[in-house]
């Protein structure tokens, strides 16, 4: 039979209120609550106060060692020290949440980015002078296969720029219905072609949701960096992976601001800062010499690319059909 639960747990602290564990003290030794609790508008902003500042502070020591040495960070959480840092799920959660939010408030994720500023004006005026300049050479009796070459191809751009044009202005372009393109895809893609933007919002509302699949698509690429080794397990790969994806999504931060602000030369210098990151991680999370790091950070950026490609087609795949 569990604790019975009464009024006294709120004044004289009998039993806790969250758990029904006796009380011996001021919070309860069972589950750590207080052992007075008050419902008060002042007792509610203590609470939403106390729970910022502790994460917070857990923030300040978190990001110094994530975005300096992050293989510290990986270590000593995985050796136990975690009181101290923002767990590394909920840094991730935060990190996407965030990016989303300055992404969405710059516009780099608005759909209406999707205005294809197309017209075949140029390339009309450049097949009309190309005519003419096969019709003066016929006259002369000069060979022309360049010109009807020049001619073919300017035709065949025109044509896709109209296309694209017929999808920016809704028109229906009709799907190739040959062998090449399977049944079940035909529907999607006439989809797409309808309304492009929609079909993006899609993804990215599909991105926004799924994000956390990054986690065990990475992990076992993680793995085969060290297939034979029985120190390291799954969980310190994923702690290693978890952060590593926060700290990628706060770079994407920085520079969706930077970009926001006008800054797109100096934004576009971040690419080279996740091979660097990488190599420190993994030499200071696996204790690894410096060839060794290297090494492997070659292969972990290849497979980074894996994961993300996956990622990628995998959001399509779900936003699409």
């Amino acid at each position: 039979m569990g604790h019975v639960r009464t009024e006294a747990g709120v004044a004289g602290t009998k039993a806790c209120l969250n758990c029904g564990n006796v009380l011996t003290g001021a919070f309860c030794a069972n589950c750590g609550q207080r052992a007075q609790v008050h419902r008060s508008l002042r007792s509610f902003f203590g609470d939403f106060a106390s729970g910022l500042l502790n994460f917070e502070g857990k923030v300040w020591h978190t990001l110094p060692l994530l975005a300096w040495k992050p293989g510290d960070l990986t270590r000593r959480y995985v050796e136990g020290e975690r009181a101290r840092f923002v767990s590394p799920v909920a840094l991730y959660l935060f990190t996407v949440f965030l990016m989303f939010a300055v992404l969405g408030f710059t516009g780099a994720l608005g759909t209406d980015q999707i205005n294809l500023n197309v017209s075949s004006a140029k390339e009309q005026a450049e097949l009309g002078n190309l005519v003419a300049q096969r019709a003066t050479a016929v006259e002369l009796g000069k060979d022309v296969t360049q010109l009807d070459r020049k001619i073919v191809t300017l035709k065949e751009k025109i044509d896709s720029l109209a296309k694209i044009k017929g999808v920016q202005d809704g028109t229906i372009i009709k799907t190739d219905r040959g062998d090449n393109v399977p049944p079940w895809l035909r529907a999607p893609i006439e989809r797409v072609q309808r309304d492009p933007k929609g079909a993006m919002a899609n993804i990215q509302d599909a991105t926004s949701k799924y994000s956390w699949l990054l986690i065990p698509l990475s992990v076992p690429f993680l793995w085969l960096l060290f297939p034979f080794s029985r120190r390291y397990k799954l969980y310190d790969h994923g702690v290693f992976v978890t952060y590593s994806l926060s700290f990628m999504m706060i770079l994407v931060i920085v520079g969706g601001a930077m970009v926001w602000a006008g800054l797109s030369t100096a934004a576009s210098l971040l690419s080279l800062v996740p091979p660097f990151h990488m190599y420190r991680q993994l030499k200071g999370a696996y204790g690894l010499t410096w060839y060794g790091a290297l090494l492997r950070t070659i292969a972990l950026v290849t497979f980074a690319f894996l994961a993300a490609v996956l990622f990628a087609v995998a959001m399509v795949a779900i936003g699409i059909l």
